[in-house]
């Protein structure tokens, strides 16, 4: 199950619209993927379970995915997460911008 710890850097956290925007791109993906923060677990394709986590800027969440397109999932997550959910492009090639 191939995994990444890494820093939340947007200035709301993982709050409601950084959360919805991570819930939205893992579902592009087959694979299962959680989200861990502060030894609690979330399904990241849950926006309830993802803001349960109350993890804030500077805090540390790992993500796991296990699954065919695991590796795919968890690069692109990173990617998500370390551009402060400000912009991305989803499975299909269309950039969405998601500035706070």
């Amino acid at each position: 199950m191939p995994e990444v710890t890494i820093k939340i850097r947007a200035e709301v956290g993982l709050h409601a619209r950084p959360a919805a925007t991570l819930v939205d791109m893992a579902k592009e993906f087959e694979c299962d993927i959680r989200v861990s923060h502060e030894g609690n677990q979330a399904n990241a394709k849950s926006i309830l379970q993802v803001l349960s986590l109350g993890a804030e800027k500077g805090d540390e969440i790992t993500i796991a995915t296990e699954g065919d397109d695991a590796e795919a999932a968890l690069e692109r997550l990173t990617e998500l997460v370390n551009q402060g959910f400000e912009l991305h492009t989803n499975a299909a090639g269309d950039e969405r911008d998601d500035r706070l």
